[in-house]
């Protein structure tokens, strides 16, 4: 059977998404680069794989898939094992718990994502000075976002519970740009958040796609 294909960098968070889940699950796959300043994402061949002219894009056989997070279940139901089950779908309300976690697109995201882009992608890919009115706007909006996550690890070994799932890895590209910024150690407030992170940093999937995110675009 022939490896899927994952169109983008792993630099880049949403396709490091992609990435963690078929290291997770022991796929094979085939990473394609897209040459980002060079605008490949909006060139008619990516256009036809995702026509919002975005990265990542995914090929399974005939299937092809955009969106991220669509691509992370795909990938996370197809390869389902008795070891590797993050979406919990046989059981309802561990499906449900997982989903609800995955609140990270629209709370946590959202507080760290310009963070990052403000000191990391502005700066080193398009030459802006970081608006540091923006950063320490998102940086208190993290701190009440990671106090709400402080009470719940500080009962449950992961998001969802005692189970890792999907919500937990939907939260690990973003954060792991995070920790290159120099507001790292808002972590250090926040130890039941800290140590969750410090465990998912330990797992071979991770370990793996982090040093790919180091490689810059």
């Amino acid at each position: 059977m022939a490896p899927v294909k994952v169109f983008g960098s792993a630099a880049f968070t949403n396709v490091a998404r992609v990435l963690v889940c078929l290291e997770e699950v022991g796929a094979d796959y085939e990473v394609v680069n897209i040459d980002f300043l060079a605008k490949e994402h909006k060139k008619p061949e990516h256009l036809a794989r995702n026509p919002f002219g975005e990265i990542p894009a995914f090929q399974d056989g005939d299937l092809v898939l955009f969106e991220s997070r669509a691509i992370a279940k795909y990938i996370l139901r197809k390869y389902r094992t008795g070891e590797v089950d993050m979406l919990r779908e046989s059981n309802p309300e561990e499906a449900a718990t997982a989903d609800v976690w995955e609140v990270e697109a629209h709370q946590y995201s959202k507080a760290v994502a310009p963070i990052v882009y403000e000191c990391i992608v502005y700066p080193t890919a398009y030459g802006i000075p970081t608006n540091q009115k923006v950063v320490d706007e998102s940086v208190e909006k993290l701190k009440e976002v990671l106090e709400i996550y402080e009470g719940r690890l500080s009962k449950h070994e992961y998001l969802a519970g005692s189970f890792i799932s999907v919500a937990d890895l939907n939260h690990f590209p973003f954060t792991f740009r995070f920790m290159e910024t120099p507001y790292a150690s808002v972590f250090d407030s926040f130890p039941s958040v800290k140590a969750w992170w410090e465990k998912l940093l330990l797992r071979p999937s991770v370990k793996k796609i982090s040093a790919d995110m180091q490689k810059r675009v």
